[in-house]
């Protein structure tokens, strides 16, 4: 396919993960690629690579967080190419799972200066220049956005903003035909596209738990990301697409035959999984047994 024959795009956080599958999966279509990241080695790495598949990519050494250095490099980019058709913001850092007494307001305000403020920077100077020829914006965000773990207040937040900012930008934007989407992506292994690549450390367990059998992979997001940006997406504005395998739409009630099959999903085992359900459900009704066992196996000394 040649989607994107003669247009550009910006990809923040392009130089690994997600972000380098975006970069590569948009490149390969045709699109003139600019990456944004904080990080130069990853980042004249990334562009290498591209270059390599015959990409046309350019790397600019950019904290989103940071409007002058957002402005510089928008501003360049335009300069060379005359254009700017796609901006994917993906740029975004995770949070260490600190409890809420234990959070800094330093390390709240720099998760959501980068994930969250730096979409709208990074939105605010683009579109000086895309409202001239119009364009889609496609905003990286998450499922922890609506479904969360303990102590990733930061992050859920940065990311729920970058839904409800996407929505808003889309009825602002309209009138220069730019589209807005937010893409909420589950759990993505970015094994392969770290700088250097690394092998996956998946279980059985891991991929079962997903209704379509496997963790994700981000040419998947990428795959999902091209289609939007392309013109057979050209209806759809101001959503918000979540992508996850499944994992947010099934519901799970933890009885004997569902421990059972998670049992032989992790042990690769179906006999022993029976036979550790069958105790359980003992040790269920027969406290006794669980007492015994405690002491002979489990007491320290």
């Amino acid at each position: 396919m040649d989607r994107f024959r003669e247009k550009t795009c910006i990809v923040t956080g392009g130089a690994r993960g997600i972000g380098a599958a975006i970069a590569t999966k948009l490149g390969t279509e045709g699109c003139t690629v600019a990456i944004f990241d904080i990080d130069e080695q990853a980042g004249e790495y990334r562009q290498r690579e591209l270059e390599k598949n015959g990409i046309k990519a350019v790397f600019y050494k950019v904290d989103v967080a940071s409007e002058e250095m957002v402005k510089q490099a928008v501003e360049d980019f335009y300069g060379k190419h005359g254009r700017i058709d796609i901006l994917v913001n993906n740029a975004g850092i995770g949070f260490s799972g600190k409890s809420i007494e234990e959070q800094t307001l330093e390390e709240w305000r720099r998760i959501i200066d980068t994930n969250l403020t730096g979409t709208w920077l990074c939105t605010k100077h683009v579109v000086r220049y895309m409202k001239k020829t119009g364009g889609v914006i496609i905003n990286i965000a998450s499922t922890r956005a609506f479904q969360s773990e303990p102590n990733t207040e930061p992050y859920s937040a940065s990311k729920g903003g970058i839904i409800a900012l996407s929505h808003a930008l889309a009825v602002s934007l309209a009138k220069y035909h730019i589209r807005v989407i937010s893409i909420s992506p589950g759990w993505v292994d970015t094994s392969h596209w770290q700088v250097p690549p690394r092998q996956p450390q998946l279980t059985p367990l891991d991929h079962e738990w997903h209704p379509a059998g496997r963790v994700g992979k981000p040419e998947d997001i990428a795959a999902l990301v091209a289609f939007l940006a392309s013109d057979d997406a050209q209806w759809i504005t101001g959503t918000n697409i979540t992508i996850d395998g499944g994992v947010t739409t099934k519901m799970f009630y933890p009885d004997l035959d569902q421990i059972q099959k998670l049992l032989a999903t992790l042990l690769q085992d179906e006999e022993t999984a029976q036979t550790l359900t069958k105790l359980a459900e003992k040790l269920h009704t027969n406290k006794d047994i669980l007492r015994e066992i405690r002491n002979k196996y489990l007491s320290t000394s």
